[in-house]
């Protein structure tokens, strides 16, 4: 039942794009294609990434203010009903970048899901109206095997997964220096920022160069809007 849901909802469709845009870019090459599709998902989810985005870049604003609140010695009640106020104040959420996390998860495990399988249009998951590519070309630009393991990809990939962390917000520490929350949120920078690079360029490699493609594009458009949204609030 899960796995029906799944399918109708998510691996069937993106399926049937990345079919769809096969056939009509210049010979089959899936690597464009991949490129299209990520593209069209994060023009999609843009609306949801951007807001976050935002919401990161005054939450950075509002630290000094927030460590002012817990700094006063009042009551937790009188803290929680004053850190409300100021983020109500300045229509920012903390909690809008999970949002836009639970609804990418999904996504980007189909589309992973697109990737791990093979890419093939075979096994009756094309819809009536769409056709199966007369030509699937996995040489990317004629000169990358995309449906193969990629080390040039898949390092691409991490170098990409690097800027953007590094171009991403840094959250808002308000703990005190040496407290659990300020070692906490220093130990997650540093790891999204050097060790997640590693861990995306080893899965890219370990799956396939579609994947790494996908991932590469992903993070060269998070990093435009990153610097995008950055220059807005200069």
């Amino acid at each position: 039942m899960l796995g029906d849901i799944w399918n109708f909802l998510l691996y069937q469709p993106l399926l049937n794009i990345l079919a769809f845009l096969v056939s009509i870019v210049p010979g089959g090459d899936v690597g464009l294609a991949i490129i299209i599709l990520t593209l069209l998902v994060k023009i999609v989810l843009y609306p949801l990434s951007q807001r976050s985005i935002e919401s990161q870049a005054k939450m950075n604003l509002l630290a000094p203010e927030l460590k002012k609140i817990k700094e006063n010695g009042k009551s937790k009640e009188e803290q929680a009903r004053l850190t409300f106020e100021l983020y109500k104040t300045n229509k920012a959420n903390p909690f809008s970048g999970c949002l836009l996390v639970l609804i990418q998860i999904p996504i980007i495990f189909a589309l992973y899901w697109v990737f791990y399988k093979g890419i093939s249009f075979d096994g009756g998951l094309l819809y009536s109206f769409v056709q199966a590519p007369e030509k699937v070309n996995m040489f990317f630009l004629g000169a990358l095997d995309i449906g193969q393991k990629s080390l040039i990809l898949a390092v691409l990939a991490g170098i990409s997964q690097y800027l953007q962390a590094h171009f991403m917000p840094k959250p808002p520490s308000t703990g005190e220096a040496g407290s659990f929350s300020h070692s906490f949120s220093k130990s997650m920078h540093f790891q999204m920022k050097y060790f997640f690079p590693f861990l995306v360029a080893f899965i890219a490699y370990t799956i396939s160069g579609a994947v790494a493609l996908y991932w590469i594009t992903s993070n060269i458009f998070s990093v435009g809007q990153q610097i995008y949204a950055k220059r807005r609030h200069n």
